[in-house]
């Protein structure tokens, strides 16, 4: 050892350190199987099993947070704000279920998403969605009226059902925009789907029934956007104003003691979240989950670290960045956080 050493010294100009990390180990399933000892290893495992496992244990933080005592006199029991992001894909897969189960127990403070996330989840309540191929041929299930998302295949039948369905919502909206002057954002919109969806499967329903604000900048951007397009033929004039909710989000989070992001995909789900955050110097703890890559430039594939340039992560902050595709580990990371943790994570 002493002559390795020398040689390193002397040929390489090295001067070796001993390495102080926890050793890389994985799991033995000579114990059994155990999967929360199996998730635990996790954490010394490498690659992205580490990065998951830091990424459990920095929403366990989310969860755990309370303000304590304070000169100010503040609820010592205030707790980290959560906003959740997520693109449309996560609704077409069984992340719904898993998304609705933090809507259900109100373990979120806020959500952040796309038109097709809305529209999805309200579809499913009025239809369903089944297992497809990755290697369909797309011309031939065209011609049979399916339309594909990855390996799920969602009938186009679906969309008229959902027109059915939405389009007396909007002529209610409309007349109560006429009559009593109420303008409307894309949030008390998703509400009101919510409420009229009147469906325990729906995430919507429960976010309506725990005043979750659902945020969804870009809510004409998908079918919604389509039956919109065709009620105005018939009544013009109908109003979405987004910018209240812009103010609505922007003070959520200017307000909040500690700010914590969990964000799975990327594009205007996770700079709008972000982008909130800079009202408050940067959120404080971080997840990502997404396969993006930073160069070409795109926030869905930027570092984490780059937020910080921008003030949308405190320099402090703590945050990790899991490459995977997100069915893959989200369930996991609820398994590990709020089930797990479920009394300290609900707060209904």
């Amino acid at each position: 050892m002493q002559k390795a050493e020398e040689q390193y010294q002397t040929l390489y100009k090295l001067q070796p350190e001993p390495v102080t990390t926890p050793e890389i180990k994985g799991y033995d399933f000579n114990q059994g199987v155990d999967f929360d000892a199996l998730l635990k290893s996790y954490a010394n495992f490498g690659l992205q099993a580490t990065q998951l496992s830091t990424a459990i244990d920095l929403i366990n933080k989310m969860i755990h947070w309370r303000m304590g005592p304070n000169e100010d006199n503040e609820d010592p029991n205030t707790r980290c704000t959560i906003f959740l992001g997520y693109t449309s894909n996560m609704v077409s897969s069984g992340n719904r279920d898993i998304i609705r189960y933090l809507a259900q127990h109100k373990m979120i403070d806020a959500i952040v998403t796309t038109a097709g996330a809305i529209e999805e989840d309200l579809m499913k309540c009025i239809s369903t969605f089944h297992k497809g191929d990755w290697q369909a041929n797309d011309k031939e299930i065209r011609l049979k009226a399916i339309c594909r998302i990855g390996n799920i295949y969602v009938p186009a039948a679906n969309y008229g059902k959902l027109e059915d369905w939405l389009l007396p919502v909007f002529q209610e909206m409309y007349k109560e925009q006429k009559e009593k002057g109420t303008i409307w954002s894309p949030s008390s919109m998703i509400k009101r789907f919510g409420e009229k969806i009147n469906d325990e499967r729906s995430i919507y329903y429960w976010c309506a029934k725990n005043n979750i604000p659902v945020y969804c900048p870009a809510l004409t951007d998908g079918a919604i956007g389509d039956m919109m397009f065709y009620f105005n033929y018939k009544e013009e004039g109908f109003i979405c104003d987004i910018l209240q909710d812009v103010v609505a989000l922007n003070k959520k989070a200017m307000f909040a003691k500690k700010s914590g992001l969990i964000i799975l995909g990327g594009g205007v789900v996770k700079h709008h979240i972000m982008n909130a955050n800079i009202w408050r110097n940067g959120a404080d703890w971080a997840v990502f989950v997404n396969t993006g890559i930073q160069y070409d430039g795109s926030d869905a594939g930027a570092k984490p670290s780059e937020g910080i340039t921008w003030g949308k992560l405190r320099i402090d902050a703590e945050y990790v960045k899991v490459f995977s595709e997100a069915t893959l580990v989200f369930p996991l990371i609820v398994a590990q956080t709020f089930a797990k943790h479920f009394q300290e994570a609900k707060r209904v």
